[in-house]
């Protein structure tokens, strides 16, 4: 899974804004923040917001990454796992965040679950959606309305790349049998669907679990692609269609207004109708 950001389809009427980008890293991903600005050399006052906002960015996340990260031993999720702290006792960040995984666990109907098979709560199928949901409020703060936040492939956006227009953010969608070439790519903020979360086997499988699912063999997928409204809803359904397969999906399609993308464990595609005159079109 690796959607990529591509803002770049040509504009009918004179020259295109340039994208302005700065990258960071954090929660074991690249994070990136894109901005348009005037064709030439950006104005001092676009790369300063775009320099101040990815330092907030950046604070946010590596702040949530040392409460939440199971890999730094100092965080209180590591605390947590080796039995020295208990969730009543957490922070209210910790506490705030696993009710609202238990919350999602509730609604895929066990699908989507925060507790590792082995009972150790681990927060990493949420904490980089909360991480960018925070991020995208405080964007419009920092005087961005035109922006695309990219951590590891989960994408939401605000604006558009040429400001001003109804014209929407491509998100590319890699192909997880060939990760040089693209499935598809999804207009970004289109038709109200302003986030767009890809999980999948090859890279975020470690938090993937089924949580006593019972499924055929031919019923999962190996990767899924979500656009929703909100990041959170994107990246929780793309997790939980993987680990509860085609039940799940017809769950998630039912329930809530999103546009998916599954490819099967045999290579077929399944489709919404946002996805499915685009997959297959290498944009």
């Amino acid at each position: 899974m690796q959607p990529i950001s591509d803002p770049s389809l040509p504009g009918r009427h004179g020259a295109e804004p340039r994208l302005r980008s700065r990258t960071f890293t954090s929660m074991g991903t690249v994070v990136s923040l894109a901005v348009p600005s005037a064709p030439g050399t950006a104005s001092p006052s676009v790369v300063e917001a775009l320099e101040a906002a990815t330092a907030v960015v950046e604070q946010l996340f590596n702040r949530l990454d040392q409460t939440f990260s199971l890999y730094r031993p100092g965080s209180e999720a590591s605390a947590m796992a080796r039995g020295e702290l208990t969730l009543t006792d957490a922070s209210a960040d910790m506490r705030r965040l696993y009710v609202e995984a238990s919350e999602w666990r509730t609604l895929t109907e066990g699908a989507f679950t925060a507790e590792r098979p082995d009972g150790v709560v681990d927060l990493a199928g949420v904490v980089k959606a909360h991480a960018i949901r925070e991020a995208g409020t405080s964007l419009p703060a920092l005087g961005l309305e035109d922006w695309c936040l990219n951590a590891g492939g989960d994408v939401l956006v605000g604006g558009s790349p040429t400001p001003g227009s109804p014209r929407p953010w491509l998100a590319g969608i890699v192909d997880p049998e060939d990760r040089t070439a693209l499935l598809t790519a999804f207009p970004v903020g289109s038709a109200g669907k302003h986030a767009l979360a890809t999980s999948g086997t090859g890279e975020r499988g470690h938090h993937i679990w089924t949580a006593g699912l019972q499924r055929e063999p031919d019923e999962g997928f190996r990767q899924v692609s979500v656009a929703a409204s909100d990041i959170v809803t994107a990246d929780v359904l793309a997790t939980a269609i993987m680990a509860g397969g085609a039940a799940t999906l017809t769950l998630a399609t039912a329930r809530w207004d999103v546009d998916v993308l599954a490819v099967k464990n045999d290579g077929g595609l399944l489709a919404t109708p946002g996805f499915r005159n685009r997959a297959g079109q290498n944009s």
